[in-house]
């Protein structure tokens, strides 16, 4: 007997084999996202090392996603300056409005994701609404548009290569 609750707009049902190719995808919009706050914050302050201002990225965009840090360091750091950790996030829709389509995706792929591991990950999606980065009205993307977009975006930031055509069939 299936134990997952039916398919509704509320409940979407994934794909298995969907899943590790989204959360890549998911990755690769919180690269992008620690890249350009790392390089805002480089642009605003003085009194940051380039650790601290590493740490201050990561612990951003590990708050927004909702995820644990591997490192201990950005976990103390964020613990240590939840003040200014807390002043990033509220300008991610202000400094980076034309990310916050991608965000809403990307967070919303989480969700579902998340969802279907048996993780509760809607807070992420509050505090990304309550911070002014969710749009609401934006529509759900098919998750194969979703990734293809992210990955555009990556390669345009130069994290990824970007995608080539298949050569034609001979």
């Amino acid at each position: 007997m299936n134990n997952q609750s039916p398919e509704s707009p509320e409940n979407p049902q994934v794909d298995n084999k969907v899943v590790p190719a989204m959360r890549e995808a998911i990755t690769m919009i919180q690269m992008v996202l620690f890249k350009l706050i790392q390089e805002d914050i480089d642009t605003r302050t003085q009194d940051l090392s380039e650790n601290d201002q590493r740490r201050l990225a990561g612990a951003v965009v590990n708050n927004l996603f909702g995820t644990e840090p591997a490192d201990a360091g950005i976990t103390n750091f964020a613990s240590e300056n939840r003040e200014r950790v807390e002043e990033e996030l509220r300008n991610i829709g202000e400094r980076f409005p034309k990310l916050c389509p991608f965000l809403t995706d990307a967070l919303r792929m989480k969700a579902i994701c998340d969802n279907q591991e048996g993780i509760h990950s809607i807070p992420s999606l509050l505090m990304a609404k309550a911070l002014g980065i969710l749009l609401e009205d934006r529509a759900f993307p098919m998750p194969s548009t979703f990734m293809i977009s992210i990955r555009t975006l990556a390669a345009q930031h130069g994290l990824v290569e970007p995608l080539q055509a298949a050569p034609p069939a001979e």
